[in-house]
């Protein structure tokens, strides 16, 4: 399978006999021009492998780019820019001013790491934009296809609800088996999906993310990064129906079996925010995010803030080693808006 890689480099032409220094430079500056002219804000990167997933090809999807992809999202700084804070040994953070388009803290912002369950930020932007909420869906007996010990829900083949439900399932109670559902229902098939989830997240800018399933379980070729993962949840906070459910602390339903019998589920967040078993710092509000936890990726957390003043805020951590640990490191980089905000008065 290959990886997507990057690219900053441009070919200089070798040289050939003894050609005038004025032409060599002359040279060289038109090749810098014709590489930035026409370009915003921000690094451009040229892109020449795909994911190896069938059907899938990046240059495909920024038709208008002239097969070049943004390596950072327009309007925010380049990592490389933010501060650093002692929050804790994690494996990578960030915390970002969104209103203000400003990185403020990071920490190995561009590390490929593995995002576990917080892949489904993706899966359920993909439904919200891409699917039909009202849409009765029937699962398949791949749906459970999993490994025993992921959580889910018990959905069963022949059990039926909608796609709102499966996402509220997903979000909330992050089950794998709804993912699987939901991927069943959007495009052509399970494939087509994963192809998907790809090309948004070259549509966004995550350039340094491969997804290979709707859930986020552990396999080596499913990675992103922090940075990514910051800006496929900053599309994702522009829908009301995302922050509606990633506020939940609590989501029940019924929905039926294969013989029309009545199946009634309720589940907790797995978010301890937003269901209220921790406590933010005073003067933010915690407006809803996504968990994630794997041997592999260790324990993740992307979440949108609110200041009292009205300044949003997201902030990801991944790879905590304990969910204990990872929200009293989430707290002391939330701590760093009223640093940043202070600073700025």
């Amino acid at each position: 399978m290959s990886f997507l890689k990057l690219s900053l480099s441009a070919a200089v032409p070798e040289k050939k006999g003894h050609q005038p220094a004025r032409f060599f430079c002359a040279l060289v500056l038109i090749l810098v021009l014709l590489l930035t002219t026409g370009c915003s804000r921000g690094y451009i990167s040229s892109y020449s492998d795909n994911t190896g997933r069938k059907g899938f090809a990046l240059t495909s999807v920024y038709a208008d780019y002239d097969g070049r992809l943004p390596l950072y999202a327009e309007g925010f700084g380049v990592p490389g820019e933010g501060s650093s804070a002692d929050i804790g040994t994690v494996k990578a953070c960030g915390l970002f001013d969104v209103d203000g388009g400003k990185t403020v803290i990071e920490e190995n912002l561009t590390t490929r790491l593995y995002p576990a369950s917080t892949t489904k930020i993706m899966t359920a932007l993909l439904a919200i934009k891409y699917g039909d909420l009202d849409k009765m869906l029937t699962a398949s007996a791949k749906v459970s296809d999993m490994e025993w010990e992921a959580q889910r829900i018990g959905i069963e083949e022949g059990d039926k609800m909608t796609m709102d439900q499966a996402l509220h399932y997903l979000m909330v109670y992050s089950a794998n088996d709804a993912g699987n559902l939901i991927a069943e229902n959007i495009g052509k098939d399970y494939d087509d999906f994963i192809r998907m989830m790809n090309e948004e997240a070259a549509r966004i800018g995550a350039t340094n993310t491969h997804f290979v399933n709707p859930h986020g379980l552990h396999d080596k070729n499913h990675y992103t990064t922090a940075y990514d993962l910051f800006l496929i949840f900053k599309e994702c906070i522009k829908y009301p129906k995302f922050l509606e459910i990633a506020k939940l602390g609590h989501y029940s339903t019924v929905f039926h079996d294969k013989n029309g019998g009545i199946r009634a589920i309720e589940v907790s967040s797995t978010d301890g925010y937003v269901k209220g078993s921790r406590k933010s710092p005073d003067r933010i509000k915690v407006l809803g995010g996504k968990t994630g936890t794997t041997d592999q990726a260790g324990c993740c957390l992307i979440i949108l803030s609110e200041y009292d003043t009205g300044r949003r805020f997201v902030s990801v951590i991944l790879g905590a080693r304990s969910h204990s640990y990872l929200y009293a490191c989430m707290n002391r980089l939330l701590d760093q808006e009223t640093v940043y905000l202070e600073a700025e008065e």
